[in-house]
């Protein structure tokens, strides 16, 4: 199991990273302004050396190694150099031993101009040292030189100092972790869960504060909302179980009565139609509860591809297939069928857009008059692909026409079932609207008729099938 994050240890890092980094550079840049300024002053220390040793000498050289042992220069090495490179006496190695320093810059920068002061590495003690070099009056060259220690070397020499700044400074570290911790915990500590106020705490989260108390609002919205869906789901599943109770009732009723023998012949043609009737709307209704199902998990899943793929579909088409599939109905019920339009593609099912269709057109058919019409009309209006399907019928009360798009909701239920309805037709009507992104509208007066228009959003359509919807038009 991953270990929860601290604030107290996040803020001690941070603390302790950041005081040692200061810590390191602060030290790192005074050891290099201390040795700058000491390289400066050696310099001007072995210039005034260099000119007093000069001087001691004179001009007598030949007791000048003699007058050299004498002095007591501490740590600054002295060298005398004669004219040919030789060294003849140096405080730090043996002269003899020592190759020729004809080649040294401080030395031919002496012979010259009098005076040389160069920073170079020690070809023969092996660190890098200042050198002052003085041409004598016999042309022969003194050289003092001191070590210059550098930076690295300066902290390796106070590394012990430096670590104990700091630990000082990571035990200072944690101890402000804790304590800037608890007071920065405290006010977040002190807000109320159930009804988080921002104004109780810093300005920097009152963000998180005003998403918590949206999200609270939002979970609450969501009981509600999950309340409603599961009375739904009971009255939903109490609706199914009668509306199947009735056909299965009538059904067994009569094949009871004819396998009893109570029937006469002459009567089981009549008997045996009502078995067929209710079994053709007990498919009806399984098949719409079905439907619904799968439009149901499609949406509670937000997986459109539950359904199936989309593709371009010539809703005029699929419009007028329906027609013909209910000429007979229309024709039986004595109400003119009748489409409009032209070619209009939109992308989405062609099974749930025939659905649509179709159930549209049905209710159409089965609440008009005799002697009533329906007119479907495909088009476009302002770019947008429209499907119009409009009838003479009854027509639907105000106070019902904002509920007839539910389950199993019926304006006049002894109608309903007359005709033979499910009650489910305009609920998936309205799922597949919703479905494909559409909008619906429905406009009605009651003992004149129906207008329900349902209008597509745009959609990329590819260029051939455009363009056959452009001739088409």
């Amino acid at each position: 199991m991953p270990q929860q994050p601290s604030l107290v240890r996040r803020l001690f890092l941070t603390f302790a990273v950041l005081s040692t980094a200061v810590a390191l550079i602060v030290f790192f840049v005074s050891a290099g302004l201390f040795q700058f300024s000491a390289v400066e002053d050696a310099h001007v220390l072995l210039s005034e050396e260099a000119t007093l040793v000069s001087s001691a000498l004179g001009d007598a050289s030949s007791n000048a190694e003699e007058k050299l042992e004498g002095l007591d220069m501490r740590d600054t090495r002295v060298t005398l150099i004669e004219r040919d490179g030789t060294v003849s006496f140096d405080t730090d190695a043996a002269a003899e031993d020592m190759p020729s320093h004809a080649d040294r810059p401080e030395f031919e920068e002496a012979l010259e101009h009098g005076s040389a002061s160069v920073e170079r590495p020690s070809e023969t003690m092996g660190y890098v040292s200042i050198y002052q070099a003085t041409r004598l009056a016999d042309g022969s060259v003194l050289r003092l030189s001191v070590d210059r220690a550098g930076v690295v070397a300066m902290i390796f020499n106070e590394a012990l100092l430096l670590l104990l700044v700091d630990v000082v400074l990571i035990v200072l570290s944690l101890i402000a972790a804790h304590v800037l911790a608890r007071r920065l915990v405290a006010p977040i500590l002190s807000l109320d869960p159930a009804h988080p106020d921002a104004r109780q705490s810093y300005s920097e989260i009152a963000p998180l504060v005003n998403k918590i108390s949206s999200q609270q609002e939002l979970l609450a919205k969501q009981v509600e909302e999950l309340k409603g869906a599961e009375a739904m789901r009971r009255e939903f599943t109490a609706n199914v179980t009668h509306e199947l109770k009735t056909p299965l009732a009538s059904i067994s009723g009569a094949a009871e009565l004819i396998k009893s023998g109570i029937v006469k012949p002459k009567d089981i043609p009549d008997f045996a139609g009502r078995i067929y009737a209710e079994a053709q709307r007990l498919a009806s209704l399984v098949n719409d509860i079905l439907m619904l199902s799968k439009l149901d998990e499609s949406e509670r899943s937000q997986d459109r591809s539950f359904m199936g793929s989309d593709e371009p579909v010539d809703l005029y088409r699929v419009a007028h297939d329906v027609v013909d599939r209910l000429g007979s109905a229309a024709r039986k019920k004595q109400v003119s069928l009748e489409l409009k339009g032209k070619p209009v593609f939109v992308r989405g099912l062609p099974r749930l857009l025939d659905e649509m269709v179709q159930n549209l057109c049905s209710n159409a058919i089965r609440y008009n008059k005799e002697g009533g019409s329906v007119k479907v009309t495909v088009a476009t209006k302002g770019g947008l692909p429209v499907l119009v399907v409009a009838d003479t019928g009854i027509g639907i009360p105000s106070e019902h026409q904002s509920k007839v798009f539910e389950r199993f909701y019926r304006v006049d239920p002894a109608r309903a079932r007359e005709t033979g309805g499910t009650g489910l037709g305009l609920a998936i009507v309205k799922h597949a609207v919703m479905y494909h992104n559409a909008d619906i509208d429905l406009v009605s007066t009651p003992g004149e008729g129906t207008t329900i228009t349902v209008t597509f959003p745009p959609s990329l359509v590819p260029s051939r099938l455009k363009h056959i919807e452009d001739s088409a038009g």
